[in-house]
Parts: structure tokens; sequence; C-alpha cells
């Protein structure tokens, strides 16, 4: 499947000098982040690849705000991020931010449909059931609505975690790693399923893979080695 062109307009994350060390000053201090810049406008798609354990996941984090740097900065939607407080984040983080990492993380006890609609319920959006319903049925999942994560094939569970990721349209999709525990068969099928819902969206995305058979359908591909971007 051809990746559509991007509709470019202002950024949607921007990232300047963005460091990160973990346990700095230490004699085990490790610096993953090395003034990394990066920005992404509306309906982009960006995918990294790199090493394991080159701070691909540290950087999503970061764009994601579930982690901050040590330096830099970071502008999600326009608004500068630096100084806003854990509740602030959380609330420009749920309206802006949707996340599909390797493993579903599913809740078990709850249906597919209640998963995909649970970060709807903690924002308090109304009118959300219907369009849960009507993106279930446009990844395939219109007879997997009721059944729990436990009755869900792989495949399932990941097409499921990507509609929750989606639920309160954000403006932001980051991924990490969203094929990496699907056989080869399946994970084309999610990355058919992923680039499609996201041109169907609007959606910019941000990609974290393994896979060059996946990267190569973003619009632009960079490698993150020694705490630094580049392009491919």
């Amino acid at each position: 499947m051809e990746v559509r062109e991007r509709q470019v307009s202002a950024a949607v994350v921007e990232g300047k000098g963005l460091t990160k060390t973990y346990n700095p000053g230490m004699p085990n201090a490790v610096g993953v982040l090395a003034g990394v810049d990066i920005e992404a406008s509306a309906g982009e798609s960006i995918a990294i690849i790199g090493p394991s354990g080159s701070g691909k996941t540290t950087l999503l984090n970061i764009l994601g705000t579930l982690d901050q740097p040590d330096k830099g900065r970071l502008v999600l939607e326009g608004k500068d991020t630096a100084g806003l407080d854990q509740r602030a984040l959380a609330r420009l983080r749920n309206r802006t931010v949707g996340f599909v990492f390797q493993l579903h993380h599913l809740l078990p006890h709850l249906t597919a449909l209640e998963n995909v609609l649970l970060p709807a319920t903690l924002r308090g959006a109304s009118g959300t059931p219907e369009r849960g319903r009507e993106l279930m049925e446009k990844v395939g999942l219109t007879q997997r609505m009721d059944a729990l994560p436990g009755e869900l094939s792989g495949g399932e569970r990941q097409r499921a975690a990507v509609v929750r990721a989606l639920i309160n349209r954000p403006s932001l999709l980051l991924c990490d790693e969203p094929t990496g525990s699907l056989d080869h068969a399946g994970a084309v099928a999610l990355g058919d399923l992923l680039f499609d819902m996201v041109s169907r969206e609007n959606v910019t995305l941000v990609l974290v893979t393994h896979s060059l058979e996946l990267a190569s359908r973003a619009h632009r591909r960079l490698s993150l080695a020694d705490g630094r971007l580049t392009s491919l």
C-alpha cells in the first residue's frame, strides 16, 4: 500500500536540543539523547530506527510527555511543556497524544470495546461509544467488541490497541515497536491498518521500529545512534 502525500502545516510536535542522561553524576551514568532536534507536521509520518538501547523509547516517552528531558524544549500543538505540572501534562497528553506499544496493555477484565473507550472515559468525552464502535468496525473487530483480551488473537489485540490510541482524536500518535510481537503476516496486516488509519484520521505518526519494511512506508526515516538523530 502506498503512503498518501502528507498535508503540510505547522508542527504538531517540536523538540529542540532534547538531552537525557540516566543516573547523571554517577559512575553508571548513561547518556541516551545528546541534543536531539525533531519536528513533525500534521499528517506526517516519521519512522525512527536504531540499535537496541539507543534511546528510541526514551525519545518517544519525552515526545509524549511521559518523561522529561534534562535539557531542551518540547512544544506540543504549539504549547511549550516546560513548567507544566503533572496534572497539566496529563490533560495535555490525554487530549493530544495516542500511544501504541509492542505489548497491547489491554486490561484483562474489560471487553475489547471497554478497553478502547477507557481513555475517553477518563477524559469524560461525550458521544464516544459510537466513535469506538465505528473505529472497531473499520479495523475489522465488529464481531469481537464484547470479547475479553484473552479471547482475542495477537493481531486482534493490537488492532484494538490502535483504536484505543485513536479514540480521543489525538493529533500525535506514538508507536513503539507496534508489530514487534507479531509474525510477519500479522506485522504486515497491522502496518496496513496503522498507516490507513493515520491517513483517515490525519494524525501525525512517530514510529519506532526495527522493521525496515515498516519504516520504508513512512514519509521520513531517521536513525538514532550515539544520542543523535540523522536522516536516512
